[in-house]
Parts: C-alpha cells; sequence; structure tokens
C-alpha cells in the first residue's frame, strides 16, 4: 500500500468510526462514509467491499491502539490473571465511554460472515496477542495459556454483547472477566 493508499484507509476508518460513535450501526451508511472520507463510493468499495468488513476494521484498529497503551502502560498486577482482567477491565471502559461505537463494532463481528473471515480472524489474534501483551511473559504461550487467551476471548466478546443488550451489568461484566481470567492459572 503507498503513502497515499494508506493515508485515504485512514480517512475512511475516521469517517466511519465518528459516524458510528455518532449513531451506532445503522449510521454508518457506506456513502456517507465515502464523502465524509472524501472518496469516490467505488473506492470505499474497493478498500472495504460492505458495512461489515468496514466496521471489523475499525475495530481491528481500536485493538492496535488499546494494544499500544497496554504496551506503553502495562497493567500493574503482578500476577498474569489480575494483569489480564486489568487490561480488559480497562478496554472495557474505552468502550463504555463509546457506546454507540461499540455497538456498531460488536455488531459487525456477530454479522461477518465466511467473506469477512480473514478480517474477523486479525481482530481475534489482535484480542489475543492483547491478552498474551497483559500476562507480560517473555517467549511463546504453553499450549495451556493459549487455549485460556481463547477462552478469555470468547468471554470477553460475549460479555461486550451481554452488556450491550442490557442483559449484564458492569459489574457483571466485570466479574466474568475477572473469573475467565483466572483460567490462566490452572495447570
Amino acid at each position: 500500500m503507498t503513502a497515499r493508499q494508506a493515508e485515504r484507509r485512514r480517512r475512511i476508518l475516521r469517517t466511519a468510526t465518528v459516524l458510528a460513535a455518532r449513531g451506532g450501526y445503522e449510521a454508518v451508511q457506506m456513502r456517507e462514509v465515502a464523502e465524509g472520507a472524501q472518496v469516490a463510493l467505488g473506492t470505499l468499495y474497493r478498500y472495504f467491499p460492505s458495512k461489515v468488513h468496514l466496521l471489523v476494521a475499525v475495530m481491528l484498529e481500536q485493538l492496535q491502539g488499546l494494544q499500544e497503551q497496554v504496551r506503553r502502560h502495562p497493567p500493574g498486577e503482578r500476577e498474569p490473571a489480575p494483569r489480564v482482567a486489568e487490561t480488559l477491565t480497562r478496554a472495557f471502559h474505552a468502550l463504555q465511554r463509546e457506546p454507540l461505537l461499540a455497538e456498531a463494532m460488536v455488531r459487525a463481528l456477530s454479522f461477518a460472515d465466511r467473506s469477512v473471515s480473514a478480517e474477523v480472524d486479525l481482530v481475534s489474534s489482535a484480542t489475543g496477542q492483547l491478552i498474551l501483551d497483559a500476562i507480560g511473559q517473555s517467549g511463546p504461550p504453553t499450549e495451556s495459556q493459549r487455549a485460556a487467551v481463547r477462552v478469555i476471548e470468547h468471554t470477553w466478546h460475549s460479555a461486550l454483547v451481554s452488556w450491550l443488550s442490557g442483559r449484564a451489568s458492569i459489574a457483571e461484566v466485570r466479574a466474568d472477566l475477572h473469573t475467565a481470567a483466572r483460567l490462566l492459572t490452572l495447570p
């Protein structure tokens, strides 16, 4: 990707993020994204074939930003489980500040079909890497850690869906994240 293409992609993602933060999933209309990013509609579709592709890419960008924050300011806890719980709680608090954006990203991730599987895999990898970064260990994870990370990822996604749909309170989400993070201490 050239510098010009990368800048165009950033503008598209920024515009989609702003629209989603203001009005959620329904507010992200491809024509409005193209206009706001100052690109032709056909150009937008070359970068992102659908709104789901676009919002999953926004989610990946948000996760990458969170990874950078964790790397700059690692969790203060000493043990892996509380470090992971603290990191995911921080991420959850960031999503609380922009609930319509969170809803749009999670909804897109939930709607993603096989055509978006590569992008969904990137989001999953970024989430897993966020958890591994929070653990703070050097070297590759063990097989049991990889399994725990997968379960923590699933819990994270489910907790977000439950919170966004009003079926779980903030306290319940926190408790679920702490419970899932404790899987890291199992043999």
